[in-house]
């Protein structure tokens, strides 16, 4: 299988590539899904992205077939042309051909993707990939776009690939990088980067992958439903979480790491008790291991049920907790904070604001 490296490196003129970065939740998840965030006063999630990425490149062809190719996966599939696509009643990479279906282009061409993210991590993978994926092909049919703009499309042809309701804070680390508070109100949605060194982050925080995948929609219907049907432990639960994530906006920014270390704690006590599987044997296996050996709290991104678990650790101890992780079964993932987001490769220019 190529590695993404590999396929960075061998883009060349007359192609368009787009890279986009995961992202870990630290606090709010969930609340960013509409409209619970209307429920709770200033309701906030703040995520980090992640030097780990996804990419897309497209190949213009001669003719009007449509070749769609996930390298990650090794998926791949083709089309005579459009129409052959849109009559599909079913797709071997879905993600690209519902934005195919969207945008709709008329001449034939080459789309691949690849991402570092494991499947299904809770990293947003998914997401960062629809960014990457919304931006090349905007691109390629000539369609301007704000980044809001990609945003919107992004996030509605996510909802009808998976059949739930989607958030939105996943969407704004891939697009913009850094430390962030997506600020979630009647007025409608903002983003604030929060001013923290990212060397700090980078010596403070361990990324490991428990080696089970999730599917975040499906813990995160089963939550939305509890709290659109008034559930009352699930609206004091979110109440709580609404609360620790505009706490923990306060703390990151002033560098409290002691704060920040009680706000993790607090948030996953909270969060593991809204629906039976969010956490699993092996992740509270793994976050026992990790504490033993300098992790001082832990969580797991996004939805819970596998995937990945964030860790605040003692600086000095990442490769003593990275190797307890390595020896009881999980992947530690080298990350550090994507000082930006969405960017385009082998281009004339490159535009960050406008695709």
């Amino acid at each position: 299988m190529q590695s993404f490296s590999q396929f960075i490196a061998q883009a060349h003129d007359g192609q368009i590539l787009t890279t986009a970065p995961c992202r870990a939740d630290l606090a709010g998840g969930t609340l960013d899904i509409w409209p619970l965030y209307l429920f709770h006063r200033g309701a906030v999630s703040v995520n980090i992205a992640l030097d780990i990425q996804t990419a897309c490149r497209m190949t213009p062809r001669d003719d009007r077939e449509i070749h769609l190719k996930s390298h990650d996966t090794g998926r791949e599939e083709r089309f005579a042309n459009l129409d052959d696509l849109l009559s599909a009643p079913a797709y071997a990479h879905p993600l690209a051909a519902y934005l195919v279906r969207y945008f709709q282009p008329s001449e034939g061409f080459l789309l691949e993707t690849h991402s570092e993210s494991p499947a299904g991590a809770g990293i947003s993978g998914s997401s960062a990939l629809m960014i990457a994926t919304t931006a090349a092909l905007a691109r390629f049919v000539g369609q301007p776009l704000e980044l809001e703009q990609l945003r919107v499309i992004a996030q509605n042809v996510e909802a009808q690939l998976i059949r739930v309701p989607t958030g939105c804070q996943d969407y704004y680390p891939a697009m913009y990088g850094g430390v962030n508070a997506i600020q979630l109100d009647v007025a409608g949605i903002t983003r604030e980067e929060i001013a923290v060194p990212f060397d700090e982050i980078n010596q403070r925080f361990v990324l490991f992958y428990t080696g089970a995948p999730r599917q975040s929609g499906i813990n995160n219907w089963e939550v939305f439903k509890q709290h659109i049907n008034g559930d009352p432990q699930v609206v004091r639960n979110f109440s709580e979480i609404s609360r620790i994530a505009q706490a923990m906006k306060r703390a990151l920014a002033a560098q409290a790491w002691d704060t920040v270390e009680e706000l993790i704690a607090e948030e996953w006590k909270l969060r593991r008790t809204n629906a039976p599987g969010i956490t699993t044997p092996i992740i509270d296996k793994l976050m026992e291991v990790a504490k033993r050996n300098g992790a001082r709290a832990a969580k797991v991104c996004g939805a819970g049920g596998g995937g990945c678990v964030l860790a605040l650790i003692e600086k000095g101890t990442r490769s003593r907790v990275e190797e307890a992780i390595r020896e009881h079964g999980g992947q530690p993932l080298d990350f550090r904070v994507a000082p930006e987001g969405l960017r385009f490769h082998h281009a004339t220019r490159r535009q960050t604001a406008q695709v």
